[in-house]
């Protein structure tokens, strides 16, 4: 007569518990959040530190991938373990990781959501600043560019949200089942003195790149190299441009996800790194 399974073997494979992590992270040394071969990236230095916490392999399943030298404040990936997790489990595997990734929280979920699927919504903030600044190496991207048109640059980004079809904003949209996004709310912001700009993207979703193409774009409005005509003609459709630009990945921000189980806000400290030269506040444009 056949052994038959354990209790423990059948929690462990069948009565897994789901558990969300709340991570931040400075993306500058990474190539991005997913695994990849010859690389450092995110996923793996987390699943390496995970599976020796825990002594087993640890899969760890973000809630979408981030390109090279891009920051997250607000990120969550899910990983399956069969038992609780000890009280100072957030402590050591803080204590292990490398200084630029960080755990807020590790928060037992019921059932089986997923990180990236059950999303809802995701903000994205792009830092540009226009004078040469060191402190702002690596979290801020440098455009020293003047005298750019902020009202000009505000009514075309005004325009992104009538539009859902962003294949013309895509570094790969032949390799997309869909390139619609429903974008669904953007901003504009400029530091007091105007030597940095902030903007801001929430929509359902993003195609690979989308944020660095349209920050792109409205720099070129802002110079005057590109017209609000010739940005609309671009998200219709009607204007193909003959190149893909793209903008600096190191001033990109994942700030925030959010999930119809799970709103968590961002943490303060995001706010106070660009607080620089007593310039304490953003105004919108």
């Amino acid at each position: 007569m056949q052994n038959q399974p354990s209790l423990r073997s059948f929690a462990q494979n069948y009565l897994a518990l789901r558990y969300f992590v709340h991570i931040g992270f400075n993306g500058y040394n990474y190539r991005g959040w997913q695994k990849q071969a010859r690389v450092v990236t995110v996923q793996e230095v987390l699943q390496e530190k995970f599976s020796e916490a825990f002594k087993k392999p640890i899969t760890c399943i973000g809630c979408g991938r981030t390109d090279a030298m891009v920051h997250a404040v607000q990120y969550f990936f899910h990983f399956d373990y069969y038992e609780q997790l000890h009280s100072d489990i957030k402590f050591r595997l803080n204590k292990a990781l490398p200084d630029d990734i960080a755990i807020f929280d590790i928060i037992p979920m019921d059932g089986y959501p997923h990180a990236q699927f059950d999303a809802v919504e995701r903000t994205y903030n792009y830092f540009v600043h226009t004078h040469k600044n060191p402190f702002l190496k690596g979290l801020s991207s440098l455009y020293e560019l003047s005298d750019l048109n902020l009202e000009l640059m505000s009514k075309a980004m005004n325009l992104i949200p009538k539009y859902t079809d962003f294949s013309l904003f895509c570094k790969t949209p032949m390799k997309n089942d869909s390139n619609i996004c429903n974008v669904r709310s953007v901003d504009l912001f400029a530091s007091p003195n105007a030597e940095r700009l902030r903007f801001q993207i929430t929509a359902d979703r993003f195609t690979k790149g989308m944020i660095r193409i349209i920050v792109k774009r409205l720099l070129d409005i802002g110079t005057g190299e590109l017209s609000i005509d010739e940005f609309e003609g671009i998200l219709s459709g009607k204007n193909r441009p003959s190149e893909i630009t793209i903008a600096y990945p190191q001033g990109l921000y994942l700030t925030k996800v959010t999930y119809p189980f799970l709103d968590i806000p961002q943490r303060p400290e995001f706010a106070s790194v660009f607080e620089v030269n007593g310039d304490s506040g953003w105004k919108k444009i």
